[in-house]
């Protein structure tokens, strides 16, 4: 007999209550099998529940529940909370350092559309349109150039510059350099055949500036006795200090030498230029040297005068302490390609290159890629090899008498390339090839950490 204090048993809440929303809703989203003890649920004194409070309860655990649960799983529940909080601010970090680099690259090609310190003071060497100087007159004719300081670097691809040479000349660079292309008998400066124009030659760009400079740094006047004092080179405060013009020479080698030769007529006639006469170099105020495809064995052809001088490799020289036994093989190759022209120390070379193939007769730099011969410093310093290998060239090269030169830099980020300049300036290397003219020629090289800037 059925209890009259117990109403019929039942496996599930639906059967105790209809509900017409709830019905609607069962039509629209997926049913929770949830089956709940109704008689249970009256046997402690507490009615039924419908499914949205199962649901509720199922999906926000009661504070008691989280209280109730293990201490190890909380534990890991609390590692895995930091956790993705770190890697959120980690995140969060690259982003911003992201966005500050953005803002450095954008800044740095901005500012490159302004004239920099040394673009603005170049006018002092630019001559009038009436033929007279632009400096004032009260001034002593030779001082353009009398507060600017040598500086043993090397002004790369020159030609880019807003204002070519000068810009150099102002910054006190003892090196500017000019790409020539041979066409039609003349030479034009440029990087590649697009960028020519009939008007960038190196007659418009380098000879005559030169010319009309050195004009100026030794005027003749009543003043010369008899002309015996030395020829000034274009820096008022070293006088004796040549300016280095390297021309590196894209098109064929022999073609376009002859016309090198021919173009440098004006400094030649007036006794400007560096050369060797057959028994001792001359120092003049312009020393030309020839890279690229320039013709060793066109350089050396004339033995009793020379004035364009070559573009040594730096990581194929012979120690002259060395006997020929210990020559590298790849130098002891014969060579069949004499005629050829395949780029910087690489044209017209002898069969066989020994310890007496590059002297100061017949070379004035000794160069290579950096990039190629010493690697790229990582992570941030040079390693003991590539120490060793450094101070081996430069021993190597001093010992031709050779001023040392290495291309392609690293240049950003500056930190990183101004570690590198200071590291080849205390070991040796005579001259920095360099794109930044106002970093390059301040010698303030310091390394920070944040210094990202291109």
């Amino acid at each position: 007999m059925m209890s009259p204090f117990r109403p019929p048993q039942t496996n599930s809440v639906s059967s105790l209550h209809f509900d017409p929303y709830r019905d609607s809703l069962d039509t629209e989203y997926p049913k929770v099998n949830v089956h709940v003890d109704s008689v249970d649920s009256e046997r402690v004194g507490y009615p039924a529940r419908s499914w949205r409070q199962v649901w509720t309860a199922l999906a926000w655990p009661s504070t008691s529940s989280m209280l109730s649960e293990n201490p190890a799983k909380r534990k890991r529940s609390c590692r895995s909370r930091y956790l993705h909080g770190l890697r959120r601010a980690i995140i969060g970090i690259f982003i911003m350092l992201g966005i500050i680099q953005f803002i450095s690259i954008a800044c740095g090609i901005a500012l490159s559309f302004f004239p920099d310190e040394y673009d603005r003071a170049v006018h002092n060497w630019l001559p009038s349109t009436d033929g007279t100087n632009t400096i004032d007159s009260t001034r002593w004719p030779t001082d353009i150039s009398r507060d600017i300081v040598p500086v043993g670097c090397h002004s790369h691809n020159d030609y880019w510059r807003r204002v070519p040479l000068y810009s150099a000349l102002q910054a006190g660079c003892i090196g500017v350099e000019a790409d020539v292309w041979l066409f039609d008998d003349e030479l034009y400066v440029g990087h590649t055949t697009s960028s020519l124009t009939e008007r960038l030659t190196l007659q418009s760009m380098y000879i005559d500036p030169l010319v009309s400079i050195l004009e100026r740094q030794n005027p003749t006047t009543r003043f010369h006795r008899g002309g015996h004092s030395h020829t000034h080179g274009v820096f008022g405060t070293d006088p004796a200090q040549s300016l280095i013009l390297l021309i590196d020479f894209k098109t064929a080698g022999a073609a376009t030498w002859h016309a090198v030769m021919k173009q440098l007529a004006p400094l030649r006639d007036r006794g400007y230029l560096t050369h060797f006469n057959g028994d001792e170099l001359i120092q003049g105020p312009i020393t030309v040297v020839g890279t690229g495809n320039t013709p060793f064995n066109l350089v050396t052809e004339n033995t009793t005068y020379r004035d364009i001088f070559f573009d040594a490799p730096l990581d194929k020289l012979v120690g002259t302490d060395q006997p020929d036994s210990s020559i590298p093989d790849a130098a002891l190759f014969p060579r069949t390609d004499l005629g050829t022209d395949l780029g910087q120390g690489q044209s017209g070379m002898p069969a066989v290159i020994t310890a007496s193939t590059f002297n100061t007769s017949n070379s004035f730099y000794a160069s290579v890629s950096f990039k190629k011969a010493i690697g790229y410093p990582w992570p941030f310093h040079f390693t003991q090899r590539q120490m060793d290998l450094i101070r081996s060239q430069v021993r190597i090269a001093h010992q031709h008498g050779l001023k040392v030169r290495y291309w392609a830099l690293p240049s950003w980020p500056r930190s990183l390339r101004n570690h590198i300049w200071r590291v080849l300036a205390q070991e040796g290397v005579d001259i920095l090839n360099v794109d930044d003219l106002v970093d390059a020629t301040k010698g303030v090289w310091n390394t920070r950490v944040f210094d990202w800037w291109p």
